[in-house]
């Protein structure tokens, strides 16, 4: 079974920073992408960023220019570097991986718990 571990949630002010983590651990053949999304209170669940095993990454035009994802692909690890937060990025990160667990089966999405960012003003 795989898990999805979030670390580096908390509480900042406006202009400030954090760093999410997520590591993936389990019955894992590969992975061939990670990123985060994130849900708002009353928001729908928005994409972040995303990285692929190979480095290719993309970002939502929110956060393009202040957020930045990479990753580690011999920890199975992936961050999100957050710069300049603003009061309208407060919201619940979820993690998640695109994950083959055997060589029958296929590439699936499994979860983060989440970790809450919240910004003030």
């Amino acid at each position: 079974q795989v898990q999805l571990v979030e670390s580096g949630g908390g509480l900042v002010q406006a202009g400030g920073s954090l760093r999410l983590s997520c590591a993936a651990s389990g019955s894992i053949i590969s992975i061939n992408a990670m990123g985060w999304y994130r849900q708002a209170p009353g928001k729908q669940r928005e994409l972040v960023a995303t990285i692929t095993k190979d480095g290719i990454t993309k970002h939502a035009d929110s956060v393009r220019g202040r957020f930045t994802v990479s990753g580690d692909n011999a920890k199975n690890t992936a961050y999100l570097q957050m710069n300049s937060l603003k009061p309208e990025d407060t919201a619940v990160y979820y993690c998640y991986a695109d994950v083959r667990t055997g060589p029958l089966s296929s590439h699936r999405p499994y979860w983060g718990q989440g970790t809450q960012v919240t910004v003030s003003s």
